[in-house]
């Protein structure tokens, strides 16, 4: 029980970690390339159109980072 606790908080410290020291991590629609791979009826891989989720940058802001923004956000709401 106790390694798990321990392991879990682990885990979630190095998440943390993570998400401060890269905040941005690849689009998971486009894997990161920003543009969508499509496969020909050949079989030949060509590039098809720009990643709207992504903007084409290949990037998106991670989930913890996001509810850490939102956090700061509303801390800063509340001190007005």
């Amino acid at each position: 029980m106790l390694a798990a606790i321990a392991l879990l908080l682990i885990a979630t410290l190095g998440y943390i970690g993570l998400c401060s020291a890269q905040p941005f991590g690849p689009c998971r629609r486009c894997k990161g390339f920003g543009y969508i791979v499509r496969q020909t009826r050949t079989g030949r891989l060509k590039r098809g159109k720009d990643c709207r989720r992504c903007r084409a940058t290949g990037l998106r802001l991670r989930i913890g980072r996001r509810l850490y923004n939102a956090w700061q956000r509303a801390k800063a709401d509340n001190a007005r």
